[in-house]
């Protein structure tokens, strides 16, 4: 199955341009690629044929690229080195496409199964953690070969003492290439990001041996590469018997980080240009490739997220372009490998290196560091361990991390205690909202995720520590509670006996009908004959004797007459933005000031729409409350204007007057709002209603539409 895409005359051009780009920006880093995996340079072009091809015909994705990529091949070299097999040697040309082979049946058997949807179970800090920690790996493996020296195999301690070892190795002429590549690659990819210079550094590698001779410094080249097409072999897979769990454990895991990597990237693609992507036709196209692989000697294939940014770059949109790369690819095999000997080994080791800095998710490790240290900590070392434990044992701490994880958001979900902002309806988050009041010696407690085992300790702790010798009746809002379990039943039991005894009610409230079934079935009925479980909050409390409005602690009135306090500011920005309300207004001010700002004419400071420069901010326009706290904190910036001298006395007079009217609509607008005026609007409109209906019909109809208008605010 061809994915067409969009195909014109026009595109068809892009496609085939974009394919050569790709194709030649292969070339080093599957050669680079392949030498990581434990093969000799070339089998990195043979993978970057029949793979290709395959997946250009039967993928769904009009414009995703595959190839010899960074991370199957460091983590099949990876595995090479912890059972010391040498790269290149035979044993290594034997097990590399037989592990491919077992990637290609594991593929099978996820279409089989449906398993793209797991992608969604597999934790970014696990998987950025354990790719992080390969990329690591083989970079201090490829070290030694910057300088002259050899690779090296091993984890990290065993690798910094190969490091040292070489030392005596070294060369300068290799070391100023090695380095001089991954700096000027890093550098273009920072300031020139679209810029293929991978593949000018290949060239400059073959200028300088073919015109200066550069080995005759010591400087090491790649071996003679064989012009021809690849020959095809089946993979003897019993060469895996000898490690069989090893390879088993590994050739899975190859698969399932080839799947979360290639379908996430390519639905990315899909969502960004509006076309369906069907995961299971993707997983048949990545089995294939990888059989395809397999049969060419080769390590397995994976997306590339880089070479379809450049693809994309180039205007593709079809894969015509693949089908054309793997053209290319042809061409260079047959004609230009007798070029390749010229190229120095530090050359294309830094073509490699500065790739696989690119799978280092420091930005990541950056974002986990500012938002949430747990997150980090896993990231840490599922990272860690792969670097000082291996590969191998990588992917089992992964493994437990991912499960650890789950239990971890299952025993600690999101919990917390609830109470009224006055003359609102509703229940809010005392910590969330600084004028949410706790109802009068009263505990409301919401729990967010299934009751069970694991977690029904949790509840019972905070509630027990949040008990006061003051409360009355504690509500356990329900409403995010799915499911509960036999011990969770036992344990609400238990906590209804407790309370009762202490005179404090016990209710469970807000949940769906099916949990009462759980609580019979598990013989907590008596939950529900005794009356602890109640449909609603509002019912419990009723049950309590507290009716609306009801009484706050502190003695707060919560009636209508104290719908609009004076403190009540920042409502939904505390709500949206949480701590960050105070910042995040701020913010809002400075957007409004620039706004101003930016307009010269006294004349036209005069016929500025306060309303609608709120409705270009970021956040768009806000409520009644806030918009009335954003108003004084523009005033105060704006003084600021002044002070800098950025707005004249005059001018700030004038824009004082504006924001002035506009407060006063506010508070209009918010008294409107107050149900106890509305009452009274009501009763007076019935009373002019009477008397003008009588005196000037025109007028009455007047009367009336306006009062509907208020009905609808």
């Amino acid at each position: 199955m061809l994915s067409k895409g969009t195909i014109t005359s026009k595109n068809i051009k892009n496609d085939i341009f974009a394919g050569l780009i790709v194709a030649l920006v292969s070339i080093p880093i599957s050669m680079g690629y392949a030498q990581i995996a434990g093969l000799p340079s070339v089998y990195g072009l043979y993978g970057s044929i029949l793979p290709i091809l395959i997946y250009g015909l039967f993928s769904s994705s009009p414009q995703f690229v595959v190839g010899v990529d960074a991370m199957p091949a460091a983590m099949v070299g990876a595995s090479l080195a912890e059972f010391g097999i040498a790269g290149n040697s035979p044993e290594a040309l034997s097990l590399v496409p037989a592990i491919t082979l077992m990637v290609g049946v594991w593929f099978l058997i996820f279409r089989l199964i449906n398993a793209g949807r797991v992608v969604k179970y597999i934790s970014t800090p696990v998987m950025g953690g354990f790719i992080s920690g390969v990329g690591a790996t083989i970079i201090f493996m490829q070290i030694p070969k910057l300088f002259g020296g050899n690779a090296g195999t091993g984890e990290i301690i065993v690798l910094i003492s190969h490091i040292i070892e070489e030392s005596v190795n070294y060369n300068w002429v290799s070391m100023v290439l090695g380095l001089g590549t991954v700096v000027i690659i890093q550098s273009f990819k920072r300031f020139f990001p679209k810029f293929p210079m991978s593949v000018i550094m290949l060239l400059v590698g073959i200028f300088l041996t073919a015109v200066f001779h550069i080995d005759c410094f010591g400087v090491k080249l790649l071996p003679a590469v064989d012009a021809g097409l690849p020959e095809f072999i089946i993979p003897d897979v019993f060469t895996l018997l000898p490690h069989f769990e090893s390879y088993f454990v590994l050739s899975l895991t190859i698969a399932l980080v080839i799947m979360a990597q290639t379908l996430l990237a390519a639905n990315s693609y899909a969502s960004k240009y509006d076309y369906k992507l069907n995961n299971n036709q993707e997983l048949l196209a990545y089995s294939l490739m990888n059989f395809s692989s397999a049969v060419t000697g080769c390590c397995p294939i994976n997306g590339s997220v880089s070479r379809s940014g450049i693809a994309e770059q180039f205007g593709s949109k079809s894969q015509i372009m693949s089908i054309t790369a793997a053209i290319s690819m042809v061409l260079v095999i047959l004609f230009c490998t007798p070029y390749f000997i010229y190229l120095p080994v530090p050359i294309l080791t830094g073509i490699v290196m500065s790739a696989l800095l690119g799978i280092i998710d420091f930005k990541q490790a950056k974002r986990l560091w500012k938002c949430n240290h747990q997150e980090l900590l896993v990231f840490l070392v599922a990272f860690l361990g792969v670097l000082f434990l291996g590969t191998i044992n990588g992917v089992m701490i992964g493994v437990v991390l991912s499960f650890v994880q789950v239990v971890r958001k299952a025993v600690i979900p999101p919990r917390s205690f609830l109470g009224k902002i006055p003359g609102q309806h509703g229940y809010y988050n005392l910590k969330r909202n600084k004028n949410s009041i706790a109802i009068k010696d009263t505990l409301i407690y919401r729990f967010g995720g299934n009751l069970f085992f694991a977690n029904i300790n949790t509840l019972q702790n905070d509630i027990e520590n949040a008990v006061m010798p003051s409360t009355k009746q504690i509500i356990i809002d329900a409403s995010g509670i799915g499911d509960i379990d036999i011990t969770a039943a036992d344990k609400l039991v238990y906590l209804a006996d407790k309370f009762s005894k202490m005179g404090i009610r016990f209710y469970i409230t807000e949940h769906q009908g099916h949990i009462n079934d759980q609580l019979r079935q598990f013989g907590a009925e008596r939950l529900i004959e005794e009356g602890h479980v109640r449909r609603t909050m509002s019912l419990a409390l009723r049950d309590c004797g507290y009716v609306k409005p009801y009484p706050l602690e502190g003695d707060v009135p919560n009636t209508p007459d104290n719908f609009i306090e004076a403190d009540e500011k920042l409502a939904e920005m505390e709500w949206a933005f949480g701590e960050e309300a105070e910042e995040r207004m701020q913010q809002f001010a400075n957007e409004m000031v620039a706004s101003i700002s930016s307009i010269k004419e006294s004349e036209q400071l005069t016929n500025i729409n306060i309303e609608k420069i709120e409705e270009k901010l970021a956040w768009g326009k806000i409520g009644l409350f806030d918009e009335s706290e954003l108003l004084d904190r523009l005033e105060i910036r704006l003084e600021q204007l002044v002070e800098n001298g950025k707005l004249t006395r005059t001018q700030l007079d004038e824009l004082e007057n504006i924001i002035e009217k506009r407060k006063k609509t506010v508070e209009e607008k918010i008294n409107l709002l107050n149900p106890k005026a509305i009452e009274l609007f009501h009763k007076r409109m019935e009373v002019l209603e009477s008397h003008l209906s009588k005196i000037n019909p025109k007028e009455f109809e007047h009367i009336k539409t306006l009062k509907d208008i208020i009905k609808k605010l």
